[in-house]
């Protein structure tokens, strides 16, 4: 949720009902790649123990995308971002947790919410996956967030309603992805290495691949430039450079050309 509309300040407690749909909602599902790690950005809001995927109501002057990449700029600072509808979720007690309850609400905000108030309904969530390069994100939550911040998706924390469910979806979709998606080009750096970008894609698929093959195949159909700077690494040969092509990736996609079997 952002705090304003039109330069108002809307407090979705006292006045959402006015200006968000009901009953239906997005969550991101925000990846990075640091370290050899996928991650994923994750928020605590105020008075609870667990951690949320940050997501958000749907104004009634926006698309269902629209209001995905709002929050997605809003956590982390970036715009131009990509993002990948990938599934929907919805069950009638979805919504219900032990730490999300009216009590805890009325605390955090100053306000009266009462048993029966519309967050509290049946939501179905529309999942989004967006990628976004780690080194260049600003994590930052909203008014009623007291953390926001990267988790390796192999060391998630405890979760409320069904945002574990929706992050393992995501890998999913992302592994079913990364053959026909730019989804190098939008986690590296604008510049990396052979050894960064086989890296990259053994974590996401969370399995060995053939070096070489790898990276024949990345040479021989160009959508990589070697540079003429080499990567300082302590204790190690300074590696090569390289950098997309960012004209002919997007065409072998189009093509649907296979980088990995």
């Amino acid at each position: 949720m952002d705090k304003k509309e039109n330069s108002e300040t809307i407090n979705p407690l006292i006045d959402g009902h006015l200006h968000y749909l009901h009953n239906v909602s997005v969550d991101n599902v925000i990846f990075g790649y640091h370290e050899k790690e996928l991650k994923v950005l994750l928020q605590r809001p105020q008075g609870m123990a667990k951690w949320q995927l940050p997501g958000g109501y749907i104004k009634r002057t926006e698309t269902i995308g629209e209001a995905a990449r709002r929050i997605a700029e809003a956590r982390t600072g970036l715009t131009e971002l990509y993002l990948e509808q990938f599934r929907s979720f919805g069950t009638p007690r979805r919504t219900e947790d032990e730490d999300f309850t009216p009590e805890l609400l009325s605390k955090v905000s100053g306000f009266k919410v009462p048993a029966d108030f519309w967050m509290f309904d049946y939501f179905v969530s529309v999942g989004f996956y967006t990628l976004t390069e780690f080194s260049r994100v600003k994590p930052n939550g909203d008014f009623y967030m007291e953390e926001c911040e990267w988790w390796p998706v192999s060391e998630l924390p405890e979760m409320v309603f069904d945002h574990l469910e929706m992050i393992k979806e995501a890998l999913k979709t992302l592994r079913v992805h990364i053959y026909h998606h730019p989804i190098g080009y939008e986690l590296l750096p604008e510049k990396f290495t052979l050894q960064d970008i086989h890296a990259l894609y053994e974590t996401i698929l969370d399995r060995k691949l053939d070096s070489r093959n790898f990276t024949k195949k990345l040479l021989t159909t160009g959508i990589i430039i070697k540079l003429g700077e080499q990567k300082k690494m302590k204790g190690h040969r300074y590696p090569f450079l390289y950098m997309f092509d960012k004209d002919k990736y997007e065409n072998a996609l189009k093509e649907m050309m296979v980088l990995v079997v």
